[in-house]
């Protein structure tokens, strides 16, 4: 929001200079984005008046002009504007006068004594263009009649003026007003507030519209009243011609531009009808669904029954709160208008104006809350503007109040109150604070029972005061306290580890972290997750981005095809992250929503060189088992399964079940071929995923005697059925460790598997493999002998044959 200086000062003037008011308005919450002079600068422009007007004699489109500017000479100067004529006063710039430069960053442009066709000019008359006022070239800027001739212009029309910018947060509706700033201001410095003295106008027609308010959930007051006789033409006054344009508003007519300036001024939007276009009476309701409005902005939209109109016995005519019809809006031959004035509830404002792609400043300060309470002195005040401009007689105002809000009192505690702002506030300064903000108290010594004003939307619960009191109380003087607590010492949880440590461990097997959007396409839910029954969303940001994912392997391949876009030949990144997933024992509490649960999940991808190219080692492409290294490094020291299974988004023979504690807790892989082709991938990268809670947790270490004597290592090759899995053949050993001579065992692994190329290799037939382990056996106590371990290995063996069939390959 956008105003000048001058303007916020004719309502309250608090001595400080402009710097210091923007800075106090930034610490109360208004905050000043920029200050800024309402011209650029200028010299030697003065009012002048021009007393002869004569056609050139040798240009046809150009005048000769004998002007008065105060300097006791009568100037010659040559002007070709259309509007130029004797007796009228305008901005002169004598010779050696500055004018703005012509584009920004340029030079000034200097006035010197010319000759245009052979006539000598002594200066230039001047437009609103030319002195940077306005983008009006049309003719001349023509100043008021009693403007006194030879005053510099920069004094004529206050030019010196600073505009604020002023950010305001979407709590503050009742700042959306230069008024509303003025209030504000008052309560935050203490100067007297002088607000607008609104009388009455006596009705000169006996003459009202008939209004029905059918949907008292849409609107709960309207005022309004009948106009006649007014001229459209009538031009707008200079005085609020500046006051609109330095608002960041066009002129466009007298009409229009009061109804803009009263909306600026005071908050209120207000629409202006042409009566002569209304057909009876007038109806507010809801739309109807097939109906349509062509609007003021020249978009046709399509209405239903979640839309506020106001209409008449034939069609709508405007869009409630929102934005007026083209049926009904003024033009330069209205003579006989309506004028409306209400107060629509914002909950059936808001959102509206963004379903139809466009936003108004109407709409902006309903959605957000406009005083209920002042419609019929706003209408009043409009009318005399009307009236004063354009002339015309007004009927009584007809005023319908049906539903407005109830303002319940908010309760504030002192005690409370002092705790939060971290500063002892007494009880009579917070008093003191109310009554300059104008809100009506009662105080019993403890606690203030706050009634909020009509125009404050924003103050429903006890914080809401708090804030009050801290802003005006002034958040400069609350010191900066670093926060104290006890130092102790606390135990550390030994079984769990943070997830930043989980960040630094992926780091360091050389993953990059990425931070992707909770929100997905849904195709890659469809794609990746194998879900076609994704958690929509109501509101999203974009369309691609509709669902809550509950993979994050979308997310990376994501990341993956940006990266190779821009010519990346090695990717590891990874991301930690939540997904959601439906759960109907999910209860609702603080931290958790009903019937979905958030679990958090690590997901990492790899593609391209297992290493950066270089001498000492051959380049080869990122495979299963490299990636499979990591996510044992991950869950070390505690020993992760990996199970052959299937999964949506990865390679049916290449990618496994992670299972932790027989527990399924991820899944790893090579993504699936079909999903390389769709998404552009020339090789297929490696990805993983698993629960955050299953790598944070971790098994406490346990002591182990170290043995001083030498292991003895023996290797073994059976021959079993290729059907049968290696892991199972190591889960069936692990359970002879405990036994016998099985205790000195302490590590089976495999080293070499052969499979034969046809019937009579290697004395294996073509469905059995030779798969060879490695198996070291030490003891504590002394050396172990040959008879112990040929014992251990046999247990061994025997185990793997009852169970397995397996049998020593010879």
């Amino acid at each position: 929001m956008q105003f000048p200086e001058s303007w916020l000062r004719a309502f309250v003037d608090p001595q400080l200079t402009t710097e210091e008011l923007s800075h106090a308005l930034t610490m109360a919450g208004l905050e000043v984005e920029s200050l800024r002079p309402a011209a650029p600068p200028t010299s030697k422009i003065v009012v002048g008046r021009v007393l002869e007007v004569v056609k050139h004699p040798d240009a046809d489109k150009l005048n000769v002009c004998q002007v008065d500017a105060g300097t006791g000479a009568t100037l010659n100067i040559v002007c070709g504007a259309p509007n130029v004529a004797p007796g009228i006063k305008v901005p002169v710039a004598l010779v050696g006068a500055q004018l703005p430069p012509a584009e920004e960053g340029g030079a000034p442009f200097a006035i010197k004594l010319s000759k245009l066709r052979g006539v000598e000019s002594q200066g230039m008359l001047c437009s609103a263009r030319e002195l940077k006022l306005s983008e009006d070239h049309s003719g001349l800027l023509i100043l008021p009649d009693d403007t006194p001739v030879g005053q510099d212009i920069r004094e004529t029309l206050n030019l010196d003026d600073t505009i604020f910018e002023i950010k305001l947060t979407p709590n503050k509706a009742d700042c959306l007003s230069v008024f509303g700033v003025a209030r504000e201001t008052s309560a935050i410095t203490g100067a007297p507030l002088k607000p607008l003295a609104i009388e009455p106008v006596q009705a000169g027609l006996d003459e009202t519209l008939p209004v029905n308010i059918a949907a008292p959930d849409l609107c709960g007051r309207f005022s309004g009243r009948v106009i006649r006789g007014v001229n459209a033409r009538a031009r707008t006054p200079q005085w609020m011609v500046e006051r609109l344009e330095r608002s960041g508003q066009r002129s466009i007519s007298a009409l229009v531009d009061i109804s803009n300036y009263v909306m600026l001024e005071l908050g209120r939007p207000t629409h202006v009808f042409d009566l002569d276009k209304i057909h009876r009476g007038i109806e507010v309701r809801w739309g109807r669904r097939g109906e349509s409005l062509e609007l003021l902005n020249g978009n046709t939209i399509e209405l239903d029954e979640t839309v506020g109109v106001i209409a008449d016995d034939r069609q709508v005519e405007s869009l409630a709160g929102i934005m007026g019809g083209e049926r009904t809006s003024v033009t330069l031959d209205t003579t006989n208008i309506y004028l409306e004035a209400a107060f629509w509830w914002p909950d059936s404002i808001r959102g509206r104006a963004r379903r139809y792609n466009f936003s108004t400043d109407a709409a902006h300060r309903f959605e957000r809350g406009v005083d209920y309470s002042t419609t019929v002195e706003h209408i009043e005040y409009i009318t005399r503007l009307i009236l004063d401009i354009c002339g015309g007689k007004a009927g009584p105002v007809d005023d319908q109040t049906v539903n407005v809000p109830k303002r319940t009192p908010v309760a504030m505690r002192v005690a409370r109150a002092q705790r939060i702002i971290g500063v002892p506030v007494p009880a009579d300064e917070m008093a003191r604070i109310f009554e300059r903000l104008g809100l009506a108290f009662e105080f019993d010594g403890e606690r203030f029972s706050v009634t909020p004003p009509p125009y404050r939307f924003d103050i429903e619960i006890e914080e809401d005061l708090i804030e009050e009191v801290a802003r005006i109380y002034g958040f400069e003087k609350i010191p900066a306290r670093p926060p104290m607590a006890a130092n102790a010492m606390r135990a550390t949880n030994e079984t769990q580890r943070s997830i930043h440590a989980i960040r630094h461990a992926l780091a360091a097997r050389d993953y990059s972290e990425t931070i992707n959007f909770s929100f997905v396409d849904e195709s890659w839910e469809r794609d990746f997750a194998g879900n076609d029954n994704p958690v929509r969303l109501v509101n999203p940001i974009a369309s691609q981005m509709s669902v809550m994912r509950t993979t994050l392997v979308g997310s990376l391949v994501n990341v993956l095809r940006h990266n190779l876009n821009r010519r990346a030949e090695r990717i590891r990144v990874f991301e930690l992250g939540r997904v959601f997933l439906r759960d109907a024992t999910q209860e609702a509490s603080e931290y958790a929503v009903e019937g979905y649960i958030q679990p958090k999940r690590i997901g990492a991808l790899a593609y391209g060189p297992v290493a950066e190219e270089q001498w000492g080692l051959p380049t080869r492409q990122v495979d299963f088992f490299d990636v499979k290294a990591d996510v044992e490094a991950l869950f070390a020291p505690r020993i992760a399964r990996f199970v052959k299974a299937e999964h949506p988004a990865l390679h049916p023979g290449r990618s496994a079940r992670i299972e932790l504690d027989g527990r399924a807790v991820g899944f790893i892989g090579e993504l699936h071929p079909r999903w390389m082709r769709q998404y552009d991938l020339p090789q297929a990268p490696i990805v993983f995923e698993v629960d955050a809670e299953a790598v944070m947790a971790r098994a406490l270490p346990v002591p182990a005697e170290v043995s001083k004597f030498p292991p003895v290592r023996r290797d073994i090759a059976v021959v079993v059925d290729q059907k049968i899995e290696t892991q199972a053949l190591l889960d069936e050993m692990q359970k002879a460790l405990g036994e016998g001579a099985g205790k000195f065992v302490q590590r089976v692994a495999l080293f070499d598997e052969f499979r034969a190329k046809s019937n009579t290799s290697g004395g294996l037939a073509a469905h059995e493999k030779s798969l060879a382990f490695r198996v070291t056996l030490q003891d504590t106590g002394g050396t172990l002998q040959d008879e112990t371990v040929d014992a251990a290995v046999k247990a061994l063996v025997d185990r793997l044959a009852r169970v397995y069939g397996a049998r020593l390959r010879g």
